[in-house]
């Protein structure tokens, strides 16, 4: 009974206290959490200034996700205060709180603020920061390697436009890493399509797409799988030309020979630019199955190769199971040396690979064959329309005629009418295709010398009309005759004499 009574009191005894430390834990004030305020890079704490003070209460605000009261207070100080000395910071800011904010909506707002930013401010070191993070944008909705790439597309664009404006930015290896991981993704995606059409013996197709992972992506983690992939391909074009039906055997063994060759080249690749990767015994074994020499790496594609693979993460369990569930794709085998492409992919197209399939039939055709000679080229007739591909009969010509004095010409006839029959017969061929125009007797008399033109005589004198005789006054002077105005019109009426007056008419 002592016993129970002592563990009655003992249990009160820590109800009691523990009721005592709730009543004072809840009666004692908090602290106020202290925000970091010196890691604006603006100016100092202290500063009172109204529009110092509205960029800190808008700063506050952000961080406790409070973006639209910071959106407000950030548009009340660019509005009040137009010539202040955080107005740029301040901009670069409304985009950070709709960055933030997430979402799509959201987002397309914050690359609208960032472009803005960048069109008024080019040339500060922000502008490096508002480019990144619209590249940042898109990163962020990257889909799997087997989904919507657009997104994937356009933040390459935008991480290359970003090294490229602004060189001089300490944000270039950030950028370049991130460059890195978006063509791990776009070259994982190329490869796994070319690997399906592989798969499908669909060999033209697998090898555009594998060829275009191999130019365009060179740091990609699986670029030794992409040469050997495209040396099988090869690989087996050759072997479907050696059982392809109706073909010579001549003709099987030079496009054997040129597919052998090409495929020899992407396994000899693997082993000079990639020594160290996983898979470079496995292109040795293919060369040593061929009969074809196996190269030597150099020290240096050795020394690149190793830092390569080493800067890579190994791909865990863990990793593949939130790959899965997380929307984003898994990137932690993207190197981390090495200069990315900054250049546009330079895509390989399958109807390019058909065109040079096509070229190697017809030269394997006809290699065996002696060069066909040049046809033979029939000049037209001089009645025949001219062609492009043959000549034609020299052009009639027209000639003086023999014993003349070259005044005249002579009709030429056509070789091959002979219409003209000889002199003096008066036959014409029945054959002709023109008929002979005028006489037989083309030969032109011989021209006469005319006679002299008589000397002309002027006998009529300056002012003498010589349709009327002269008249000579009775002092000797000639008078000149009245001109004859009878037949001239006049707009004068001529008075009426006579009973012509009483003629209205």
């Amino acid at each position: 009974m002592n016993r129970l009574s002592l563990k009655i009191v003992a249990v009160a005894l820590v109800a009691l206290f523990l009721g005592v430390g709730s009543v004072d834990a809840r009666t004692k004030k908090k602290p106020k959490k202290a925000y970091d305020l010196n890691a604006n890079p603006l100016a100092g704490v202290q500063s009172k200034q109204p529009d110092k003070e509205l960029y800190d209460k808008a700063m506050v605000a952000m961080k406790k996700g409070r973006y639209d009261v910071a959106r407000l207070d950030l548009q009340t100080m660019l509005n009040t205060y137009p010539e202040s000395e955080y107005r740029m910071r301040a901009k670069l800011s409304v985009g950070d709180t709709w960055f933030k904010e997430g979402g799509s909506a959201a987002l397309t707002q914050a690359e609208a603020e960032y472009e803005d930013f960048i069109t008024f401010f080019p040339n500060v070191p922000e502008a490096a920061e508002a480019k990144m993070k619209v590249a940042d944008i898109y990163y962020q909705q990257m889909e799997k390697p087997d989904r919507d790439f657009t997104n994937a597309q356009q933040s390459e664009k935008e991480y290359r436009e970003m090294i490229n404006m602004f060189p001089d930015s300490t944000l270039i290896p950030r950028a370049k890493q991130r460059l890195r991981d978006v063509q791990e993704v776009l070259a994982e995606r190329e490869y796994q399509i070319g690997s399906y059409y592989e798969s499908r013996e669909d060999f033209i197709a697998a090898i555009a797409r594998l060829q275009t992972v191999a130019d365009s992506y060179p740091l990609y983690s699986k670029s030794d799988e992409v040469l050997i992939g495209i040396g099988d391909a090869y690989a087996g074009e050759a072997h479907a030309i050696e059982i392809a039906p109706g073909l010579q055997g001549a003709i099987k063994e030079r496009m054997r020979s040129v597919y052998a060759d090409k495929a020899a080249a992407a396994y000899a690749k693997v082993i000079t630019r990639y020594p160290m990767a996983p898979h470079v015994e496995d292109a040795r074994d293919r060369l040593v199955a061929m009969n074809r020499n196996v190269p030597e790496p150099t020290p240096t594609a050795i020394a690149e190769s190793d830092a390569e693979e080493r800067s890579r993460q190994p791909l865990h369990f863990t990793d593949t199971m939130i790959g899965i569930i997380k929307r984003g794709p898994t990137m932690v085998e993207a190197v981390h040396v090495g200069e990315p492409t900054l250049d546009d992919p330079t895509r390989t197209l399958a109807p390019e690979i058909t065109n040079q399939n096509k070229a190697v039939f017809t030269e394997a055709v006809n290699a065996g064959k002696p060069p066909a000679p040049a046809p033979a080229v029939t000049p037209t007739g001089p009645n025949e329309p001219p062609r492009s591909d043959q000549p034609s009969t020299a052009p009639l010509q027209m000639e003086a005629p023999a014993g003349g004095t070259g005044v005249g010409v002579e009709v030429v006839n056509a070789p091959n009418s002979a219409a003209a029959a000889p002199s003096g017969t008066g036959a014409a061929d029945p054959n002709a295709v023109v008929p002979a125009v005028g006489p037989t007797n083309t030969v032109l008399p011989s021209a006469e010398k005319p006679e002299a033109a008589p000397i002309p005589v002027n006998d009529i004198k300056p002012g003498e009309n010589p349709a009327q005789p002269t008249q000579t006054a009775a002092n000797g002077k000639t008078k000149k005759p009245k001109a004859d105005l009878s037949d001239e019109s006049s707009s004068k009426k001529k008075k009426k004499k006579g009973l012509s007056k009483l003629n209205p008419f």
